[in-house]
């Protein structure tokens, strides 16, 4: 893959950070893990890939650029993410809401 920035851990499929799991047009972020500081796709990428069990960013974290938009590369606070929900807020991009069923595995909530 040819991007800039962190680096995405996992069975990635494209430069926008879509993996083997979800890869739908609006499959396009990645998250950072708690638990060892790497982007991954997605939480099936990290338990597939990862030596050690994932950690949820507590509540207190929510200042901590953790998520990482695959269209503009942008490193987003996982409140901006949060509030966000629908659409990258630097670039526009839509983002799954599916997404949202998924929060808890990624921040306390």
């Amino acid at each position: 893959m040819t991007t800039t920035g962190p680096r995405v851990l996992g069975p990635v499929v494209d430069d926008a950070t879509r993996c083997i799991h979800y890869r739908s047009e609006l499959d396009v972020i990645a998250i950072r893990f708690a638990c060892c500081g790497e982007y991954y796709p997605c939480h099936a990428c990290h338990a597939e890939t990862a030596d050690h069990a994932a950690t949820v960013w507590p509540r207190g974290a929510r200042d901590e650029r953790a998520v990482l938009c695959g269209e503009c590369r942008a490193e987003l606070t996982i409140a901006e993410y949060l509030g966000a929900s629908s659409s990258c807020p630097r670039c526009g991009a839509g983002f799954n809401p599916g997404c949202a069923l998924h929060t808890h595995l990624y921040f306390e909530v």
